[in-house]
């Protein structure tokens, strides 16, 4: 196998007629890296990845694979390979055949590249099924032939395109499972497009949160979960409250602000002019009901809906001028209190739960 490199994404821009699909993003995706670009529909991942393919035109700035700049080299030539989420696999063509398709393509004689195909099915344990066709495979199986024909090229990173999409819940699972050891073992850089939260944490070193053609924040799983950089990224990751006010004050080392139409609260940090707008984070799992709030630490709300989850129990909760707050408490804890629709619940959360969240410059 090919060495992997180093990905370097510069100022690049993708301008469709009138329609930006993606906004000057910088990002440097190191060798070896696993990297989820996760986001809404039309938030300009696919395009980027096509962009890093070839497949895509740049607009303005530049592509670089490991020390040489590729932007406007043709997809074969790129050291990149890719893999589409319909698998576009020939169905006239054995596994063999549709495997080594792109070393045909290169002049590789008959005998040297069907011995590579079947090196590359065996990798993907798909050797017993050589001489199928694809229409007699399963989805999962046609998407290790898939796997098998992009990597024959000995990629320096593999491009995915929502690669699990098409494929049973289960199977998602076990396939994840695969293309994580498969990277593992293989060693090369992996770009892999989703909008599955799940996916991008089950799988990612690195996390590259888009929206709107611009990149909200790019860091390792752990540090996008437990650190979301902007209140799209505390949404979109599902985990965090995000509660928005203009700030009032400060108060032993901790910003003040208050809630249209409610409650003032506090969240860790300084140096924020009074009057300016202010969006904290919360994690769902790291607020407690039944504790009276330290002061700006909480509040009592009304329980609007209670969703038991077999472990933990879901709570929203409605207070002055903040709606649907979520909940996450162990089974344990709710049935020792329990709760019920329409029951006033306080609810609380230490100071070091409240992020103050950044904001991108529109």
């Amino acid at each position: 196998m090919s060495k992997a490199a180093e990905i370097d994404i510069v100022s690049v821009s993708k301008i469709y007629g009138a329609t930006t699909a993606v906004e000057d993003i910088s990002l440097k995706i190191p060798a070896g890296t696993y990297c989820c670009l996760l986001g809404p529909s039309g938030c300009g991942k696919t395009s980027t990845l096509r962009m890093i393919a070839g497949h895509e035109s740049i607009s303005s700035g530049d592509v670089r694979l490991g020390n040489t700049v590729v932007t406007d080299l043709p997809p074969a030539r790129r050291g990149t390979a890719m893999m589409f989420q319909s698998y576009a696999l020939f169905p006239h063509l054995d596994l063999v055949d549709n495997v080594a398709f792109s070393l045909k393509m290169k002049g590789v004689g008959k005998e040297e590249r069907r011995a590579k195909a079947l090196d590359m099915l065996k990798l993907m344990q798909m050797e017993g099924y050589a001489s199928r066709r694809p229409a007699q495979l399963s989805g999962g199986q046609q998407q290790r032939v898939a796997l098998a024909r992009a990597l024959i090229t000995d990629p320096e990173a593999l491009l995915l395109d929502e690669p699990l999409s098409a494929l049973d819940p289960f199977l998602k699972i076990r396939m994840r499972a695969e293309l994580k050891k498969l990277q593992t073992s293989l060693g090369i850089t992996f770009v892999h497009v989703t909008h599955s939260q799940e996916e991008a944490m089950a799988l990612a070193d690195l996390i590259v949160v888009m929206n709107d053609g611009r990149i909200e924040q790019a860091a390792h799983p752990r540090v996008v979960f437990e650190r979301p950089a902007t209140a799209f990224v505390a949404r979109f990751m599902g985990d965090h409250n995000v509660v928005s006010g203009r700030v009032s004050g400060s108060r032993d080392g901790m910003v003040v602000f208050d809630v249209p139409g409610g409650a003032s609260l506090a969240a860790s940090g300084q140096g924020r002019a009074i009057g300016e707008p202010i969006d904290i984070a919360i994690r769902t799992d790291h607020v407690r009901i039944g504790d009276p709030p330290a002061t700006g630490l909480g509040f009592t709300g009304i329980a609007s809906n209670v969703e038991y989850r077999g472990s933990t129990v879901k709570l929203s909760v409605n207070g002055a001028g903040i709606e649907d707050f979520t909940v996450i408490v162990d089974d344990t804890s709710f049935f020792a209190k329990p709760v019920a629709v329409g029951d006033a619940v306080p609810i609380a959360w230490d100071a070091e739960d409240a992020i103050v969240l950044g904001r991108l410059d529109s």
